[in-house]
């Protein structure tokens, strides 16, 4: 299982920024995240529904469009700066993917880029600034969303995924292997800013988007929404947790929306800013590494996730199986 190591990038990503959902009805969709999970508003334009979280001075950082189905319609990253957009264009194009450049709301100059797997990205280089309500302590409520922290995919081949991402500069935190004598790579922990990931990948039909990560104040905020949830008709969206996960250390829960997208609820996890960061590695079988107390995940945490439009999902390369609770 061949880990690769840090290389200068084509291009700067400063981090994952913003993610496009896909739903069927915007007003069920703002009652979840607004009302019950805290995301601040920034905009309601038509179709599409502009929200971010307490400490982000970001326009958006989640965007839901209503759509006849789910879908999973892009994954957002911000780069350093225009220039590095230029840069971006000529390193996909070399690669023969799908380019495009336009101008998107709220984000201005963009690129759109369909990449060697069939995931739907987006770059940008800035966005319109609002206030952050991080001391807007009167207006916090529910899970007290405070930003963006990363995304978590299925993929089929997780060894060529990951070689894809560290080729763009992705550094390698914590990973899964398989037991066998030759270790296959099962599932990566990457990150552009300096904490455990702003990417994960996952060996499963793929590609297909897994989760985001929404980072919260503490523990407490999340146990707080399981209740908050529990008792507001929300109840079948708890899929997994609380709990604390061996990998990241990050005290987790995770959400189903309306539309079956998954969200994760993440807090205390570590810093992994220095350029001599040894992975932490992992086997399949650990029941530590799901969860540091040992309890296993639901199978529907391992088999369902949200589609992206378009793209064709693949049968995993690697037969093995991790632990599932019955």
């Amino acid at each position: 299982m061949p880990l690769v190591p840090a290389r200068q990038p084509p291009f700067d990503i400063v981090r994952s920024s913003f993610l496009e959902l896909g739903v069927s009805d915007l007003d069920r969709s703002r009652d979840f995240y607004v009302e019950r999970l805290g995301f601040v508003e920034s905009d309601g334009e038509g179709d599409a529904l502009y929200l971010r979280g307490l400490e982000e001075t970001s326009h958006h950082s989640l965007v839901l469009r209503r759509t006849r189905e789910p879908l999973a319609l892009r994954l957002g990253f911000r780069v350093a700066s225009e220039a590095d957009l230029e840069k971006a264009q000529g390193y996909f194009s070399e690669l023969g993917c799908d380019v495009e450049r336009l101008e998107r709301p709220h984000r201005g100059p963009s690129l759109s880029v369909r990449d060697p797997l069939g995931v739907p990205l987006e770059f940008h280089a800035g966005i319109e600034r609002v206030a952050r309500k991080l001391q807007r302590y009167g207006e916090h409520r529910g899970a007290k969303p405070a930003r963006i922290d990363h995304f978590n995919l299925f993929v089929a081949d997780v060894q060529e995924a990951y070689e894809q991402y560290a080729r763009l500069g992705f550094r390698t935190t914590e990973y899964t292997e398989t037991e066998d004598a030759d270790p296959a790579l099962w599932a990566v922990w990457m990150h552009r800013k300096g904490n455990v990931h702003d990417l994960a990948l996952t060996s499963g039909r793929g590609p297909r988007l897994h989760h985001v990560g929404i980072w919260v104040p503490s523990v407490l905020d999340v146990i707080n929404t399981c209740d908050v949830l529990a008792t507001t008709g929300h109840l079948d969206a708890l899929e997994r947790g609380p709990g604390r996960h061996g990998i990241s250390n990050a005290f987790f829960l995770y959400l189903r929306d309306p539309d079956g997208h998954r969200v994760e609820l993440y807090t205390c996890d570590y810093l992994t800013v220095d350029p001599d960061f040894e992975p932490i590695g992992w086997k399949l079988s650990d029941p530590q590494r799901q969860t540091l107390w040992g309890a296993p995940a639901p199978r529907s945490w391992f088999e369902e996730g949200s589609h992206f439009e378009g793209t064709e999902v693949k049968e995993p390369r690697l037969p093995a199986k991790p632990i599932v609770a019955v």
